[in-house]
């Protein structure tokens, strides 16, 4: 079972994102279960390209809510690396142009 380890930039993105949003006092408790099916299935979300890859991503607790992560294989760690706001310009999952 790979173990899951959120970096402090995503850390940082989820605090900003709960106080910025006013989210509801359980949304760290909703986020972990978003990320719990990666111990079990670490590449189960897609995979992203360009300047992204190798990074993957699930959709948080909220549609827009992107959780990026990355997968070390050899460690069977899966680092959740940042949270975009999927309806943002910004968000490593909009499409460019």
């Amino acid at each position: 079972m790979a173990q899951v380890i959120v970096t402090p930039q995503a850390r940082r993105d989820i605090d900003e994102a709960i106080s910025g949003l006013s989210l509801p006092d359980d949304a760290r408790a909703r986020i972990a279960r978003s990320l719990r099916p990666l111990e079990t299935f670490p590449l189960a979300g897609p995979g992203l390209g360009g300047r992204w890859a190798p990074t993957r991503f699930v959709v948080g607790p909220w549609s827009w809510m992107i959780l990026l992560y990355r997968y070390e294989q050899s460690s069977d760690r899966v680092y959740v690396v940042a949270m975009h706001d999927g309806r943002s310009a910004t968000s490593a999952t909009a499409t460019r142009r």
